[in-house]
């Protein structure tokens, strides 16, 4: 019994060892951009490290928003991240619904092509949209950095999987209330939806926000540039005697990303997990 008991101990122990492993190379380097952020070149590059800054260096914040148009990048993208989103996930949510809750011919052959395009790189269409978007005068606006992507598939197939473990009998019984389709859709399942809604949500905002190629590509002006190609053009005019500056500019662009995962995590584990185990 003692013996079984010491194992389970020990085999709680190394659990925990790894977690503490994981999370260390993850916690680990943003610590080292925020102490980064607040050092001179000279104790950036001192051996043995310096974890804490014994004079922090606050005027590497004040340096890295005047080096660049930091205000009207973080408009452009919180446009662009908060539209793009809104659209994704509405188009996300009328497609799920269709494909679990409608009769259509081929609706299987449908899904078996939305998971396909899964598996598609967004590079391997990037020459495609940008003729599009050129041809229809796109290039340098709003719309040209956001339609491209919206109607990306990874939101559609979490709520499509989520909306399959929804019992029947609730959309049968607001039917026979006499709730169509888009009444329906509301009132029954978004409400008890929304752990996936708001997972998937977070997962397309974070990858607006974090977006660099496609609007380096389709944009040209520095009134239409966003956080991450303004963080990379700061980068190419600092070069690497900045430091400090390019580290204090980069905690600009992660924190709102973090406050937003901090205010809605408790959501992710039970969306991301709502569904996966009913084709």
């Amino acid at each position: 019994m003692e013996e079984r008991v010491l194992r389970v101990y020990i085999g709680r122990a190394v659990s925990y060892a790894l977690l503490l492993l994981v999370a260390l190379l993850f916690v680990i380097p943003v610590f080292w951009m925020l102490s980064g952020s607040l050092k001179t070149l000279g104790e950036i590059y001192t051996f043995p490290p310096q974890w804490i800054p014994l004079h922090p260096k606050f005027s590497n914040y004040v340096e890295a928003w005047q080096a660049a148009p930091f205000g009207r990048y973080y408009l452009n993208t919180v446009i662009v991240a908060f539209f793009g989103t809104a659209i994704e996930i509405v188009d996300a949510v009328l497609v799920a619904y269709a494909l679990v809750f409608l009769r259509f011919p081929g609706k299987n052959l449908f899904f078996l092509a939305l998971v396909a395009a899964l598996m598609v790189p967004i590079h391997a269409t990037m020459i495609a949209n940008y003729a599009t978007v050129s041809s229809l005068g796109w290039v340098n606006t709003y719309q040209g950095i956001i339609v491209p992507g919206a109607a990306t598939v990874v939101a559609a197939f979490l709520l499509r999987q989520h909306f399959t473990t929804i019992p029947r009998e609730l959309v049968e019984a607001a039917r026979l209330d006499g709730a169509g389709h888009l009444r329906t859709l509301w009132s029954v399942l978004l409400p008890v939806s929304r752990p996936v809604l708001v997972t998937g949500a977070l997962i397309t905002l974070v990858g607006k926000w974090n977006d660099f190629l496609w609007p380096l590509v389709v944009t040209n002006t520095s009134n239409m540039r966003v956080l991450s190609v303004g963080l990379a053009q700061l980068y190419n005019q600092e070069g690497q005697n900045q430091w400090g500056v390019i580290m204090a500019a980069t905690i600009f662009v992660i924190v709102p990303v973090i406050l937003v995962f901090l205010r809605w995590q408790k959501h992710i584990v039970s969306g991301l997990t709502a569904g996966t185990t009913k084709y």
